[in-house]
């Protein structure tokens, strides 16, 4: 059987979609009820039969925090994906980061050794992936360094060195880093935003930009490198670098709305972190602008896909096709 973590966020939904229409014995994770319903919801996207394939799977309730309840998911499991984190980019928010991504993953990586599974599948992101000093394209063996890494990077770092310590105590594994996910059904947050802001039709755009890829893509590679004999090894997953401008640009058009034209200038940028940790303190609305955000607009990263697409002989979707298919279901759920 495959358990996975963090079975209600865009990654793991997708991948239980998967793994069940592959008729998989599945155990998912899972904190809270009224979670489970984005689920279902995401199961309906894509299957007329979206509710006996949600029944397939054994969900347990649980948390990575917690011993008690990992010892009762991890009962006759063969495979792990890890894909449960907290995502905040708050410097304050450091300790809650540190507790859920490096010592909830050093939990995952015990029992994985004492429960005797055979392979764990560990979900990054490409912030742990070292930054050119000239422009140079990255890939993975390109140093990475804390500095004017945000939080949730530097907590991923250190989530990842615990699994190379599993590896090194014969646990079989596989780490993915992808970049930015692309996929439907989490309009308030990560990705999400993208098409939220588009949908407003707003003057102005960010500088800079990043690696993409659709979350068919990411899950579809977790499978077949979980299915191969490739252990030990990282994999970028960025099917293109493209610029914020032109992301937004082409959610916009896809939604019938006028595209950004005008680039947000660092002094804005500067006044809007500002505005932002005033915001922050007084509602607790998570922080969007940061030093360390403003640091990496300015320093855009150019990433290398070629060692996934060696090994597993694959190519990447377009983007363009899930940008299509998210808009049309944004859109659907506005009306």
């Amino acid at each position: 059987m495959v358990l996975v973590t963090g079975g209600t966020g865009l990654v793991g939904s997708h991948l239980l979609l998967k793994l069940t229409m592959n008729n998989t014995k599945v155990r998912a994770l899972y904190r809270t009820t009224d979670k489970l319903d984005r689920v279902n919801k995401i199961f309906s996207y894509y299957s007329d039969n979206a509710i006996a394939l949600f029944n397939k799977i054994d969900w347990v309730q649980g948390d990575i925090l917690d011993i008690p309840s990992l010892e009762i998911a991890f009962q006759d499991i063969t495979q792990v994906y890890h894909c449960a984190a907290y995502i905040s980019f708050n410097p304050l928010d450091f300790k809650k980061l540190e507790r859920i991504n490096r010592e909830g993953t050093a939990n995952i990586v015990n029992i994985c050794i004492t429960k005797g599974v055979d392979k764990l599948c560990h979900v990054s992101t490409i912030g742990t992936i070292g930054r050119s000093i000239n422009n140079e394209i990255v890939d993975e063996e390109t140093e990475w360094t804390r500095q004017n890494a945000n939080p949730y990077a530097i907590t991923k770092h250190l989530a990842e060195m615990e699994v190379w310590r599993g590896a090194q105590e014969n646990l079989e594994v596989v780490i993915v880093n992808p970049g930015v996910i692309l996929g439907p059904g989490f309009w308030n947050n990560g990705s999400g935003s993208f098409f939220k802001t588009a949908s407003k039709g707003y003057d102005y755009y960010p500088p800079g930009g990043s690696g993409f890829v659709t979350v068919n893509d990411v899950t579809n590679i977790m499978i077949a490198l979980m299915d191969s004999d490739i252990c030990s090894e990282r994999f970028i997953l960025v099917a293109e670098n493209l610029s914020y401008q032109k992301v937004l640009r082409k959610i916009a058009i896809s939604m019938d709305k006028k595209p950004p034209s005008k680039s947000l200038k660092f002094w804005q940028l500067n006044i809007g972190k500002i505005l932002d940790s005033i915001r922050n303190l007084l509602t607790g609305k998570p922080r969007t602008v940061t030093k360390n955000t403003i640091f990496g607009l300015k320093h855009p990263t150019t990433f290398c896909n070629s060692k996934i697409k060696q090994a597993l002989h694959m190519d990447f979707e377009p983007i363009d096709k899930q940008i299509s298919f998210s808009s049309k279901l944004f859109i659907s759920e506005l009306s």
